[in-house]
Parts: C-alpha cells; sequence; structure tokens
C-alpha cells in the first residue's frame, strides 16, 4: 500500500542511492522486503552475514502502528516510504519493542510482530538488516504486561510479577516455543542485561536487585535497594532503574556486577517522580516527565538529573549528546529546550489534531528520536510527522495513513 507522503526536504531515503558503492565492500544489496539474500561471491560465510536478511549499508528504520478500535497494524518503511498491511490485534494497551519486534498487550494475550529491521551493535562497528515482515502470534499474558528483551532473550513480566522468557532465536524463525518460567515473583521490571537477567525482589522501600542467569539462577545480590522499581533502560554504561528517590544504575565489568545510586538531591512528590523513561537507543541521557508541566533529564554520564519546566507534557525524549529536549506539549505543538539552561529554543506549528491533556496515559502521542530525525503520532489526523531536530524542528516528512496510529514505536536502531 502506498501512503501519501508530504516531503519538505529530500528525505533521507535518498541515501540509498548510495547502497550499491558502499555495499561493495561485503556487504548485501537490498529490495524491499524480499527475504531472500543476496548472493555470495565465495563459499565462505561473509562477516554478519544472518539467513534470511539482507545487510544494508545504513539504518532500516519502521515504525510499528496500531490503531487499538479498529485493531488494524501497520508497519511503515522509513527508508522506501512504504506501508505494509499486518494482522488486526484489537484492544491493545500497550506496544513495547527490543529494537527489531512489536510487542502488542492486550487484555488476554501478547501479539509479536516481527518488523523484519533491526541493528547488530558490535561495539567497534554495527550491522543494520532487513527481512520480510511477519506476524509471529499471540503469547499468552494480560493487559498489565511488559515484554524486555535482548539478543538471546525475550522476557515477558505479567501483572503479577511472573516472567517467562521467550528463546528469541525461536521468535526470528517465525515460531513461539514454549518459555522457560521463572521461579517466584518480582517486583517493578525484569530487564535482560549483560546477557543475565536484572530482577527486584521485596516490596515497598525495601525492594533489592538480584542478577540471574538465563535458567533463573541467582549469580549476584548487590548490595542496594531501590523503593518502588519502575522506569527502566539499558544504557552502554548500565542499566538504569527508577526509583522514589532517583535511579539506580546496574552495571556489569568482567561478570562482577555493581550498582550506583543516582539520587534527585532533593524530595520529589509521588505525582512528580520520573516512572516511565525515554532515550534514544544507544544514548546515554534518558528522559520523564516530572508532574505536568515539567521533565527530568537523566545524565548517566554525569549521575545527573536535571528538572526542566516546561508547558503541559503529552510526551518527552531528547537524542543526548547536545540535542535539545523534545517536548510534546498540550498545544498540540513539540517544543525544544536546552537542556543545560532550560530555555526554550524551538517550537513546531500544532502537529497534534484533537485535544490532548497532559499525561494522557499509555495511547498517548509519542516521541521516537534516532540519530537524525523524530517522529510524533498524530492519531486524529491519522498521520505520522518526521521531524530533523538539529534544523530548528524542521518538519522534513509527513506520512499519511489509513488507520488512526494510537500506538508507535520505531524499529530497525
Amino acid at each position: 500500500m502506498a501512503p501519501t507522503v508530504r516531503r519538505n526536504v529530500t528525505p533521507r531515503a535518498a541515501a540509498a542511492l548510495l547502497l550499491p558503492a558502499l555495499l561493495a565492500t561485503g556487504c548485501t544489496g537490498e529490495r524491499g522486503d524480499d527475504p531472500r539474500p543476496a548472493a555470495r561471491s565465495s563459499s565462505a560465510t561473509p562477516h554478519g552475514y544472518v539467513a534470511g536478511a539482507q545487510e544494508a549499508a545504513e539504518q532500516q528504520s519502521r515504525l510499528v502502528l496500531n490503531d487499538p478500535d479498529s485493531g488494524h497494524t501497520r508497519v511503515l518503511d522509513l527508508t522506501s516510504g512504504a506501508i505494509r498491511k499486518t494482522a488486526r490485534v484489537e484492544g491493545a494497551v500497550r506496544l513495547d519493542t527490543d529494537g527489531r519486534f512489536g510487542y502488542l498487550h492486550t487484555a488476554g494475550s501478547t501479539h509479536v510482530l516481527d518488523s523484519g529491521a533491526w541493528t547488530v551493535d558490535h561495539g567497534d562497528h554495527v550491522h543494520y538488516y532487513r527481512a520480510a515482515i511477519r506476524d509471529i502470534g499471540d503469547l499468552p499474558a494480560g493487559r498489565a504486561a511488559r515484554a524486555r528483551g535482548d539478543i538471546a532473550v525475550t522476557a515477558l513480566t505479567d501483572g503479577s510479577g511472573h516472567v517467562a522468557l521467550h528463546d528469541r532465536s525461536e521468535l526470528e524463525k517465525g515460531g513461539t516455543a514454549s518459555p522457560r518460567t521463572l521461579p517466584g515473583t518480582y517486583t517493578g521490571p525484569v530487564v535482560p542485561y549483560a546477557e543475565h537477567l536484572l530482577v527486584f525482589t521485596g516490596k515497598g522501600p525495601t525492594a533489592r536487585p538480584a542478577v540471574l542467569d538465563r535458567t533463573g539462577r541467582r549469580v549476584a545480590a548487590p548490595e542496594a535497594e531501590c523503593a518502588d522499581p519502575r522506569g527502566e533502560a539499558v544504557t552502554r554504561r548500565g542499566a538504569v532503574v527508577t526509583c522514589a528517590d532517583g535511579a539506580l544504575l546496574v552495571r556489569e565489568r568482567g561478570g562482577t556486577f555493581t550498582t550506583e545510586k543516582i539520587p534527585y538531591g532533593e524530595d520529589v512528590p509521588e505525582e512528580q517522580r520520573a516512572t516511565e523513561l525515554s532515550l534514544r537507543p544507544g544514548s546515554d541521557t534518558l528522559t520523564a516527565p516530572a508532574g505536568k508541566d515539567a521533565v527530568w533529564v537523566l545524565d548517566v554520564t554525569e549521575r545527573t538529573w536535571t528538572r526542566v519546566r516546561t508547558g503541559p507534557v503529552v510526551a518527552a525524549n531528547t537524542a543526548g549528546e547536545g540535542s535539545p529536549l523534545l517536548v510534546l506539549e498540550t498545544d498540540g505543538a513539540l517544543h525544544g529546550y536546552d537542556t543545560a539552561t532550560g530555555k526554550h529554543i524551538a517550537r513546531t506549528a500544532r502537529l497534534l489534531t484533537g485535544d490532548q491533556p497532559a499525561g494522557a496515559g499509555a495511547t498517548a502521542p509519542v516521541i521516537e528520536v534516532d540519530r537524525s530525525r523524530a517522529y510524533v503520532n498524530d492519531p486524529d489526523g491519522k498521520r505520522v510527522f518526521e521531524i530533523d531536530y538539529n534544523d530548528g524542528l524542521r518538519v522534513a516528512r509527513s506520512f499519511d495513513l489509513d488507520i488512526e496510529p494510537a500506538l508507535m514505536a520505531e524499529t530497525g536502531r
């Protein structure tokens, strides 16, 4: 299905014209969603080869979009502009992603969608892949479920703290084999990190971190506490989990796990605490709403929290590394703030078609950020906007859709 795309500048998809020259060094070419790998020039398996996928010279970003009311689900390829229909998923209340798979949580199950785009980071270099878009199927879970994954496992945590571990390789093959269930129940997020699982035991002010291997065996119990563990993210400097008094940073070095508290530095009322973290994958700068009219910026490198006063907040995010803080506000516009000074530095025209109250919940519009662009979904207007945040929040492209994209997540990063 071909969307209507409004272009204000030459889109980054034009970079695909460079693919033949860039890929001549040994990476394969790509042709849309054709899952067949390109022919190899020798019998040796090329470095980075993945069966059934094609390697590309640039990031293959895609947006997973869902309308909970109708159940219509789409995948928007940001390189080609093409839109693919996928299976209907009605009543979704949340959309998680691990960079490749979209996990649509409904009242009775979690639907897994393979977006067919992902990145493999080897530290000193990365590989970008694209493959066919596939509906994998449904996993048993409730509406409060959360999915977090890495290259080996997907941890699906239900509202009661029970955790099912799904083999990532089975999902990649298009199957949903029986999961392993971790013994016991856990408080807050279960985070795959450093080939282990970061979990929390206990409740209230005595919640404590523990590190499990993939079988559920405890291998470390760092001396730390995290009252009310909520939001979480994995950064290059470690795994971050928000607590009532700030955040807990868990790091792995040489098989040893250590913890470090990053306190707010002040008493913060419960309604102003950070509970959901947003970031650009690979960044060490995280954001979270800080009440209705402010945003927290957590610099993991500097171990500091900064509270930036804004207008009434619908969503926030940032690319980090000197980029502006992006805040979608109830006036329907995207605003930019200097994270160091808190100064308001840019504003778009109104993007959102309908009225949006502050802190509008799980199906509120979001801001997805990658290395060069940000994306904002306008459900009532049936559109997605692409924003060049390095050029005064210029609207680079807009995509007209045939659904109301209330849920959105970016993959391929």
